[in-house]
């Protein structure tokens, strides 16, 4: 198993996301002048850490895409976008976790629309032994930039004095609190 998590950092075992303190989601750059935001509502993400290391892999359904607009909604999930209906999933598998202190730094395959790409991402990596409830808890902020015209993500309009709507880096954004046992 790859990466580097060792056992006095966070024990061995099984872990899953807590929906509930979870979230999985982008941000891109909207005609220029802000940041569209977005998430998945429907996900899972399991973090397996061995004694010989450890592999985080989650997938999020593209029907759960959630930008508080209907119409844009399914637009996001119509083949010019994420093509729901021929590929109903986002996928990311690790293949290396590297840990310094709480910092975090991730490799993996992220595959969109059928089409996987290697994934870089950063960021902080917490265990804590005992929660309110006395059970373990792992917490991890991650985030990486993707393009998303590598993955098929095409679509844009042009703006009327220059420039496009949708700018091509996506950041994505994934916040997890895992519990013991997937």
């Amino acid at each position: 198993m790859p990466g580097t998590i060792t056992e006095t950092q966070v024990p061995t075992g099984a872990w899953k996301a807590d929906k509930l303190h979870s979230s999985i989601g982008f941000a891109v750059e909207h005609m220029g002048v802000s940041l569209f935001r977005g998430r998945f509502n429907d996900y899972d993400a399991t973090l397996e850490i061995a004694p010989d290391g450890a592999r985080l892999e989650g997938a999020a359904r593209v029907d759960s895409v959630d930008v508080s607009d209907g119409n844009l909604e399914a637009h996001l999930a119509s083949p010019e976008f994420f093509d729901a209906q021929r590929t109903p999933e986002l996928h990311f598998a690790s293949t290396n976790l590297r840990v310094d202190g709480e910092r975090l730094a991730l490799t993996g395959e992220l595959t969109i629309r059928g089409h996987t790409e290697r994934l870089e991402a950063t960021g902080t990596i917490r265990y804590v032994a005992q929660d309110i409830a006395g059970g373990e808890r792992v917490g991890l902020a991650l985030e990486a930039t993707v393009d998303r015209r590598r993955f098929g993500l095409d679509w844009n309009a042009p703006l009327a004095g220059g420039g496009f709507a949708l700018g091509t880096d996506v950041t994505l954004e994934v916040r997890l609190e895992l519990t013991r046992g997937a």
